[in-house]
């Protein structure tokens, strides 16, 4: 499995449930070709530099998943059959940004230990005194 990053622009014309129902969609989209999806981020409304099928602005939404190479091909298909999305891109993340990531992920988890640490010694404090 390799990493990648899912940018799409959907119409700021939807509402909430409309743009939900998209969201759980590609969602199930990227499970039902084995993928795992990471993170799911909604960057906001942006104005655009050149009208996409009509429109002047549009909602920008990032999602990071892992999936096999060879199921590229099918998640795009699925996504362009979605009339209400205006463009996309998927791209692969670079080796080097999933070893940041790792690392991150690897320092959250050892700053948790850290604090159960702190919270163990202060049991032990309070517990002397």
């Amino acid at each position: 499995m390799k990493s990648y990053q899912l940018t799409y622009l959907i119409s700021p014309r939807l509402n909430e449930e409309e743009l939900k129902k998209i969201e759980e969609k590609l969602n199930s989209a990227i499970k039902e070709e084995g993928g795992i999806l990471k993170n799911s981020q909604i960057l906001g409304r942006k104005k655009l530099t050149s009208k996409i099928k009509k429109e002047e602005e549009a909602i920008f939404v990032n999602l990071d998943f892992d999936l096999n190479p060879e199921k590229i091909e099918n998640l795009k298909k699925k996504i362009n059959s979605e009339s209400k999305i205006l463009r996309s891109v998927i791209i692969l993340k670079k080796e080097r940004e999933r070893k940041v990531e790792a690392q991150r992920v690897k320092k959250i988890k050892k700053e948790r230990v850290e604090l159960s640490k702190i919270e163990e010694k202060l049991k032990e404090i309070l517990n002397e005194s």
